[in-house]
């Protein structure tokens, strides 16, 4: 009876997080094709841009390694950028951590590799809600997993129907509104908006740097900017 209801906890903590990450989805996987296609463009062999998918599961790093190898530029150059644009997943590791003590190394390298922008945006709103975590790792794997299937098969549909997508189609209006939807249910503070605020208008203002290094210095102003609030809050 016990193991009957423990099964079940499972399943459901599973179900639930793959419900609760599907809305999500449906700017992912745009985003997904959008990659698919301009991988190509960019140069990048149809293996290669699915195994980057395989490999990193990272959406904005991604698009930037393949916007980089377009323009020739060094390979420290790309993995820097991608170092660099994945730094965020350390503060979302850490913000996630707590819950996972208990957990074996295979499961924290399993949810680690799972752990995006929109699997956290989902999973540390369910920690934080629930007081009771003992599913809470299964329903953080249903909802990386929904997010890595849909992701592989989206960059999959790039891949091969790409090309035959209409060039008027919007596509590019999807990238955007998945960053958006992840964003504005975390600004819950004042230095959260600042924060988001400073982030993003130093995005505009340092655009033109060289090597599309612009989104990456802005991302540290903002971090920068997160630490010095954080700091005044906590002096007496």
């Amino acid at each position: 009876m016990g193991i009957g209801l423990k099964v079940q906890g499972s399943l459901y903590a599973f179900l639930e997080g793959v419900r609760d990450e599907t809305p999500l989805l449906f700017a992912v996987v745009p985003f997904g094709v959008i990659y698919g296609i301009t991988a190509l463009e960019a140069g990048l062999t149809k293996l290669q841009t699915q195994l980057m998918s395989c490999m990193i599961f990272g959406g904005s790093s991604q698009f930037a390694a393949s916007k980089l190898f377009a323009e020739a530029a060094p390979w420290s150059v790309i993995v820097l950028t991608v170092a660099i644009i994945n730094l965020r997943h350390l503060l979302y590791s850490a913000s996630v951590a707590p819950y996972l003590q208990e957990l074996s190394f295979g499961w924290k390298a399993l949810l680690a590799y799972l752990l995006t922008d929109e699997a956290y945006a989902v999973t540390i709103n369910h920690y934080q809600k629930q007081q009771e975590h003992s599913y809470g790792h299964l329903y953080f794997l249903g909802a990386g997993i929904a997010l890595w299937i849909s992701w592989q098969l989206s960059t999959a549909v790039g891949i091969t129907l790409g090309k035959m997508l209409p060039p008027k189609w919007p596509l590019d209006f999807f990238l955007p509104l998945t960053f958006i939807a992840i964003l504005v249910p975390t600004l819950k503070s004042h230095s959260s908006v600042i924060v988001a605020l400073v982030a993003g208008v130093s995005s505009l203002l340092l655009y033109e740097l060289p090597y599309k290094l612009g989104p990456i210095a802005a991302a540290l102003i903002g971090i920068m900017s997160g630490f010095v609030l954080e700091a005044r809050r906590r002096r007496p």
